[in-house]
């Protein structure tokens, strides 16, 4: 297949990292970027312009998770993808799994609430659009484990075991739309399990982790397929450039190999998530509860000890 459509040239030389980190920027991706950390700074600034503190450790996922985005998409990696299984299975891998994550947990939705002016009476700004949005019934359906899960699964088996793959891989707004849909995948996915971000689905921690190890197994499973296989199964890498000096099964059996081990590295990441933020919840409850005893005299405390007292005085 030739992708010389891509600003690919087909004489690309065997891949090392080095040269895939080579700059190659895609416009689409770069300009998305700069516009992502520019927008997320202004929100910081006007915050910090009003005397509202605004945690560093935010701004700093935030930028790797953007950053990352950046690596796989405005580097020589966009271009060896193209023409490399193993090489595209690792920009799916991070753009998908590893940038989402990094991203949810520089809460940038939390920060537009809380940096977008509020409209005047009667009529909407966009804060308030953003508002309507998190609170409409579409976001409820597309945050919703029996829409994310099968989401999930559906953007492996459903998109490289089918034509689909072939049809994207044959231009550039097919392969950035591509792109777009890992990355938007991976949002959807990962956000009501670990995101900072209100959002309109929101289970206990416990069902977060089951959500989070019901997608997980089909993905080991996709990663062992292409491991397993003894035929090319993706049409547009059977025949890579000659001047890569690789062939085509092994690479697909190394694409398999990275994409089975992926499996593994979010979910450390999102159970480390989840725990803090378990353990930050029930400290936030617990403050709460000394507060309201504070408040009280202590009054469920003091009815408890009664309930006691009185049981004692039956058994007399």
């Amino acid at each position: 297949m030739d992708h010389s459509g891509h600003g690919m040239t087909m004489d690309l030389p065997p891949f090392t990292l080095g040269r895939g980190l080579e700059l190659s920027p895609d416009p689409f991706f770069l300009v998305g970027c700069l516009l992502a950390l520019g927008l997320y700074g202004w929100g910081v600034a006007r915050l910090r312009a009003r005397g509202d503190a605004w945690p560093v450790s935010r701004t700093v996922w935030f930028t790797v998770g953007v950053l990352s985005v950046a690596l796989v998409m405005c580097t020589k990696l966009n271009d060896y993808g193209m023409v490399m299984f193993s090489v595209h299975m690792v920009q799916h891998m991070v753009i998908s799994m590893l940038s989402p994550i990094v991203i949810l947990l520089g809460a940038p939705i939390t920060l537009a609430l809380r940096a977008l002016p509020v409209a005047g009476r009667g009529r909407k700004g966009p804060r308030e659009l953003l508002l309507m949005l998190l609170h409409s019934r579409y976001m409820r359906v597309v945050t919703h484990p029996a829409f994310t899960i099968p989401l999930f699964i559906a953007s492996l088996y459903g998109l490289y075991f089918t034509p689909l793959f072939d049809f994207l891989m044959e231009s550039k707004p097919g392969h950035i739309a591509m792109m777009l849909h890992f990355l938007a995948v991976g949002l959807v996915f990962f956000w009501p399990i670990m995101g900072v971000d209100p959002g309109p689905h929101r289970p206990g921690y416990v069902m977060r982790m089951l959500e989070l190890f019901a997608g997980m197994p089909f993905h080991a499973f996709f990663g062992i397929a292409l491991m397993m296989a003894t035929a090319p199964m993706v049409e547009a890498y059977e025949n890579p450039p000659a001047s890569l000096g690789i062939d085509a099964l092994s690479d697909q059996n190394a694409a398999g190999g990275i994409a089975w081990a992926f499996s593994e590295i979010p979910s450390v990441l999102v159970l480390i998530a989840l725990v803090f933020q378990w353990y930050r919840s029930d400290q936030r409850q617990a403050k709460r509860r000394d507060r309201a005893a504070d408040r009280d005299g202590d009054k469920e405390l003091e009815a408890y000890n009664a309930y006691l007292a009185s049981l004692q005085a039956r058994g007399r």
